[in-house]
């Protein structure tokens, strides 16, 4: 079983090492894994021109391209974070804006896919809750079933407190207790027949 594992961050720290490990996690479980970074990529805004409901595909053609595929191939998706005021990065939102492309070409694209969410930020509460919402909404609107690491201390996923350091998170004992419990709960859903 594939799962595809997209970092939302421009930078090559503390989100990215997250969720690299996460996917080592699923790969000692038996999961097939891949890896999409949004760091030195081109990938445009959706400027919701409606393209791709006339049309096969989006107007712009950048590195979605290898998005889309990744995503098409997949049964679990996994989208990590970095908090930026309050919520996820404009480069994570520009991601899941221009899925509209994929879901106006098939809408069952995502339909039997499971999703987890990852948000790393600077504060302990710095809106890691706020990021996941919107990871959540955007698997919902789309049909994916978003998995969290359930109650006492991953309600809506991993959330990981990085002092803005790699250093620091990891360090984040806690963070990886959320990790380990929504993986867990992750692969399970994964290997249920739907």
């Amino acid at each position: 079983m594939k799962v595809v594992g997209i970092c939302g961050s421009p930078r090559k720290q503390a989100t990215e090492f997250v969720l690299r490990k996460t996917l080592e996690m699923l790969d000692e479980k038996g999961f097939e894994t891949g890896f999409f970074s949004v760091r030195n990529k081109k990938i445009g805004f959706c400027t919701h021109c409606d393209y791709c409901l006339r049309n096969v595909g989006c107007v712009f053609k950048d590195d979605m391209e290898t998005v889309y595929a990744l995503l098409k191939n997949s049964q679990g998706i996994i989208i990590a974070t970095p908090v930026y005021n309050g919520g996820i990065s404009a480069q994570t939102k520009a991601v899941m804006d221009r899925c509209r492309a994929l879901v106006a070409n098939d809408k069952n694209v995502f339909k039997h896919k499971v999703g987890m969410g990852i948000a790393v930020g600077g504060d302990r509460a710095g809106g890691q809750e706020l990021a996941l919402q919107q990871i959540h909404t955007f698997f919902i609107l789309n049909g994916i079933t978003p998995v969290s690491g359930g109650f006492f201390g991953a309600n809506l996923g991993a959330t990981f407190w990085s002092k803005d350091t790699l250093e620091g998170v990891k360090k984040d004992e806690e963070g990886f207790r959320s990790l380990r419990k929504t993986v867990k709960k992750f692969a399970e859903c994964l290997r249920k027949p739907m």
